[in-house]
């Protein structure tokens, strides 16, 4: 049996549908949220009109000593990523899955960037998230609260990390013109 948590969240980026989607592919390594140290591309291919990839991320981790016993002292993570964007719809989905720890530990994510239908030069996202952790696992709650309160610090910092690269990217566009 395991118990579950699930949250949404959503955000109103001041940028244009176009702007955010290279900031996404460009959030990672950041200042910000120094713990992601990296994104590789797996695949990336166009069908029917649609981008379509497949990301490694790899992040660092100090896990508490409590746990270290039963997961070792494991300190670099991975999540396997996959996209679509539609620049037709202006519409870019990202669904994450961690790989490391999934027999025990499952955090799915799904990221949903749109162009905002009221007003263009704003792009809408939505954030779901579901984590689950096996009640069999020692210290259950203990750690579903520790990675609880972590997911959702890192959400706001991912957003804090797009907002900067957003920035960094129209700072570009403005120096070119």
């Amino acid at each position: 049996m395991a118990s579950k948590n699930q949250w949404t969240s959503k955000h109103t980026f001041n940028h244009l549908w176009e702007t955010v989607c290279q900031a996404v592919w460009r959030k990672y390594p950041n200042p910000i949220n120094p713990a992601v140290i990296g994104a590789d591309v797996v695949e990336r291919r166009v069908e029917n009109g649609i981008l379509l990839s497949h990301r490694l991320i790899c992040w660092k981790f100090d896990l508490p000593r409590l746990i270290q016993p039963i997961l070792g002292r494991l300190n670099s993570f991975y999540a396997i990523e996959v996209s679509e964007v539609n620049i037709k719809s202006k519409a870019m989905v990202l669904e994450t899955k961690n790989s490391t720890f999934r027999s025990f530990i499952t955090l799915d994510e799904t990221l949903s960037y749109h162009a905002d239908p009221k007003d263009s030069s704003k792009t809408l996202l939505k954030q779901e998230t579901h984590l689950t952790v096996l009640r069999s696992f020692p210290f259950h709650d203990y750690f579903e609260s520790l990675l609880v309160s972590t997911m959702k610090t890192n959400a706001e910092k991912g957003l804090q990390a797009l907002e900067w690269v957003t920035d960094d990217i129209e700072g570009e566009i403005s120096y070119k013109n």
